[in-house]
C-alpha cells in the first residue's frame, strides 16, 4: 500500500493530499530516510512524522486490504515514541 494512503486509512494524517504533501516536505520519513507518498508500506516498517512540535514514530503492524472503521484504524500501528518539542 502507498504511504500516503496508509496515512489516510490508519487516522495517522486527516487527509491524503496533506500526507501527499509532507511526503514532498521531507516531513515523513520511512525506516529512517525521506519518503515518497507512493512508496511502498509494509508490516514492520517505522515511519516517522514531523507534526512541527511534535515528532510521533510508529510501526507499522498490518497493512489493511479494505475500508476499516476508527477502532480498527489504531490497531494497524504501534506508537514507539510519541515526544513533543
Amino acid at each position: 500500500m502507498r504511504l500516503d494512503l496508509f496515512l489516510r486509512v490508519s487516522r495517522l494524517v486527516k487527509r491524503r493530499t496533506v500526507a501527499k504533501e509532507a511526503c514532498v516536505n521531507g516531513r515523513i520519513l520511512l525506516n529512517s530516510r525521506p519518503a515518497k507518498p507512493a512508496a511502498e508500506v509494509k508490516p514492520g516498517d517505522t515511519i516517522t512524522l514531523d507534526y512541527g512540535p511534535r515528532l510521533l514514530t510508529v510501526e507499522v503492524l498490518a497493512v489493511p486490504t479494505g475500508p476499516l472503521s476508527k477502532a480498527a484504524a489504531a490497531d494497524l500501528y504501534r506508537i514507539l515514541e510519541d515526544r513533543r518539542l
